[in-house]
């Protein structure tokens, strides 16, 4: 058996690294996927696609249809969601990744510190699993495999 996770969270540190390289230790069959993590590329991917928009608005409107249609497909052949809120960066996006994972009813683990337990509360409620650590985010999916 083998799953795919969808590592949903900002792309501004190595946290994804950090995931992959313990599970690579663990070994663990999993293939992990996620949002571009090429901010640049990210912003751009409207333009690059569509064309030239005529200002910034619609430039993040055509960007942003293009990473939604990324993220759909993504998240819907995922077998596990993991969502990273840290303290440093803002987690709109983050918070909209959770979300589709629980209406599309995905196993959701949520990493995230103790200090932000108050304004995740209700997003906690419906994960599957809340953690503090990217460490226990891998332990848990190493429990998966266990015979």
């Amino acid at each position: 058996m083998e799953l795919i996770v969808y590592l949903a969270g900002q792309i501004h540190d190595d946290w994804r690294e950090e995931i992959k390289s313990q599970a690579r230790e663990r070994e663990l069959p999993i293939t992990f996927v996620g949002p571009m993590e090429d901010h640049e590329r990210s912003d751009n991917i409207g333009e690059e696609i569509l064309g030239k928009q005529p200002n910034a608005v619609l430039k993040d409107e055509a960007a942003s249809s293009i990473n939604n249609l990324r993220t759909d497909i993504l998240i819907k052949k995922a077998d596990v969601v993991i969502a990273l809120f840290g303290e440093k960066y803002k987690q709109w996006n983050t918070a909209m990744d959770a979300a589709r994972a629980t209406a599309l009813q995905k196993p959701l683990i949520l990493i995230r510190p103790e200090s932000l337990h108050h304004p995740l509360k209700e997003l906690s409620n419906h994960a599957s699993l809340v953690v503090e650590t990217p460490e226990q985010a891998v332990r848990a999916l190493s429990y998966i495999f266990e015979s």
